[in-house]
């Protein structure tokens, strides 16, 4: 099943982190980040993250959930040559297609090893295993492709394969308009200005308001920063966050006066 239709330039995605070791802390996750910039670039709304552990069951059930409620859906992780390496036959139960030794991706690997004078296992011959019918993605810096069925994205683990992976395939996605961002500086701390962004926030529903609070060992300050698909949105909505810490400015003064 395709995911639904976004709205007009609005592209959605998510990301299904597989793996024991990043929930045991033994592994500490790197590609979430990595998609997370990727995807801000590019246009696309990284709306969800999931984290799985390697049970066949808990997969499908987050790939189902997922790929039917956004554009995309990346993986990463389990596609390696141990017995724990889960993905390729998650993926299949979740599409409800055979998993299998895929020919393309069996030459590929095997003409690897050939040149390495290393055994083609049936160990490694697992990482050539992938739902019937999917496409590859190309994998240049270890060979074993990842792959694509519908709307998911299944790529590597290991950061280097994962993100030289995801190079080749953001230019053939669908991309919308892109967030555009402006930061404002605030003097004050969160416990200020917090009802009153709340109000500008309300006056403004087109646009998100974030507030970052920051400390420099004396003092507490906030990061406050507007974004919106639109500019003239995010001009309109800083000036009102520009002119509430002014306000805060000069009442602070009444006060101490």
């Amino acid at each position: 099943m395709s995911a639904p239709t976004s709205p007009a330039s609005v592209v959605t995605a998510a990301m299904l982190a597989i793996g024991d070791e990043l929930l045991s802390g033994r592994t500490k996750d790197k590609n979430i980040g990595h998609l997370a910039d990727v995807m801000t670039m590019s246009g696309i709304d990284l709306k969800e993250v999931r984290i799985v552990a390697d049970e066949e069951e808990d997969i499908v059930e987050a790939l189902n959930a997922l790929r039917k409620r956004y554009d995309y859906v990346f993986t990463s992780g389990g596609i390696g040559p141990t017995h724990d390496d889960i993905t390729a036959d998650a993926v299949s139960a979740a599409f409800g297609l055979p998993c299998e030794h895929d020919a393309e991706a069996m030459r590929l690997l095997g003409d690897m090893y050939r040149t390495r004078e290393m055994e083609f296992t049936d160990a490694r011959k697992r990482m050539a295993r992938m739902p019937r019918g999917a496409a590859h993605i190309a994998n240049p810096v270890s060979v074993a492709p990842g792959f694509i069925v519908d709307n998911v994205y299944v790529m590597a683990g290991v950061p280097q394969v994962f993100q030289a992976m995801l190079d080749n395939v953001i230019p053939t996605l669908k991309t919308g308009s892109k967030i555009l961002s402006h930061a404002v500086s605030s003097p004050y701390g969160e416990g200020d200005i917090g009802t009153l962004l709340a109000n500008v926030q309300k006056a403004h529903p087109e646009t998100s308001i974030g507030s970052y609070p920051r400390y420099d060992g004396k003092k507490f300050s906030t990061e406050i920063v507007v974004r919106a698909r639109d500019i003239a949105a995010v001009d309109a909505a800083a000036q009102d966050v520009a002119a509430m810490i002014e306000s805060i400015g000069r009442q602070k003064a009444a006060q101490a006066n």
